[in-house]
Protein backbone atom coordinates (compact mmCIF):
# COMPACT_ATOMS: atom_id res chain seq x y z
CA UNK A 1 0.00 0.00 0.00
CA UNK A 2 1.11 3.57 -0.58
CA UNK A 3 1.00 6.55 1.72
CA UNK A 4 2.54 9.95 2.43
CA UNK A 5 4.59 10.73 5.51
CA UNK A 6 2.57 13.36 7.36
CA UNK A 7 4.82 13.96 10.35
CA UNK A 8 7.13 12.46 12.93
CA UNK A 9 6.22 12.32 16.61
CA UNK A 10 9.28 11.08 18.50
CA UNK A 11 9.87 7.49 17.39
CA UNK A 12 6.56 7.36 15.48
CA UNK A 13 6.01 8.15 11.80
CA UNK A 14 2.45 9.27 11.04
CA UNK A 15 1.58 8.20 7.49
CA UNK A 16 -1.54 9.18 5.59
CA UNK A 17 -3.07 6.30 3.67
CA UNK A 18 -6.30 6.80 1.71
CA UNK A 19 -7.19 9.91 3.71
CA UNK A 20 -6.60 8.34 7.13
CA UNK A 21 -3.46 8.43 9.27
CA UNK A 22 -1.71 5.42 10.74
CA UNK A 23 1.22 5.29 13.14
CA UNK A 24 4.33 3.28 12.28
CA UNK A 25 7.54 2.80 14.17
CA UNK A 26 10.02 5.25 12.66
CA UNK A 27 12.72 2.56 12.71
CA UNK A 28 11.12 0.71 9.76
CA UNK A 29 11.52 3.74 7.49
CA UNK A 30 14.68 4.34 5.46
CA UNK A 31 17.06 6.82 7.12
CA UNK A 32 16.50 9.34 4.29
CA UNK A 33 12.68 9.34 4.68
CA UNK A 34 11.24 12.82 5.22
CA UNK A 35 7.88 14.52 5.72
CA UNK A 36 5.99 14.65 2.41
CA UNK A 37 7.64 11.56 0.94
CA UNK A 38 5.46 9.05 -0.86
CA UNK A 39 6.18 5.61 0.56
CA UNK A 40 5.26 2.04 -0.25
CA UNK A 41 4.52 -0.11 2.80
CA UNK A 42 4.80 -3.89 2.62
CA UNK A 43 4.50 -5.35 6.10
CA UNK A 44 7.52 -4.06 8.02
CA UNK A 45 9.30 -2.88 4.87
CA UNK A 46 8.94 0.73 3.79
CA UNK A 47 10.41 2.15 0.59
CA UNK A 48 10.51 5.83 -0.42
CA UNK A 49 9.14 6.27 -3.95
CA UNK A 50 11.37 9.13 -5.11
CA UNK A 51 9.75 9.54 -8.54
CA UNK A 52 6.25 9.77 -7.07
CA UNK A 53 7.47 12.10 -4.30
CA UNK A 54 9.04 14.45 -6.86
CA UNK A 55 5.87 14.38 -8.99
CA UNK A 56 3.66 15.17 -5.97
CA UNK A 57 5.91 18.06 -4.88
CA UNK A 58 5.75 19.57 -8.39
CA UNK A 59 1.95 19.26 -8.44
CA UNK A 60 1.73 21.01 -5.06
CA UNK A 61 4.11 23.74 -6.25
CA UNK A 62 1.90 24.44 -9.28
CA UNK A 63 -1.21 24.57 -7.09
CA UNK A 64 0.48 26.97 -4.68
CA UNK A 65 1.51 29.24 -7.56
CA UNK A 66 -2.11 29.30 -8.74
CA UNK A 67 -3.33 30.20 -5.25
CA UNK A 68 -0.87 33.07 -4.81
CA UNK A 69 -1.32 34.61 -8.27
CA UNK A 70 -3.11 37.97 -8.30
Amino acid sequence: MKGIIDRFEGDIAVIEIDGETKDYDKSILPKNADVGDVVEIDGNKVKVLKGETDKLRKEIEVLMEDVWED
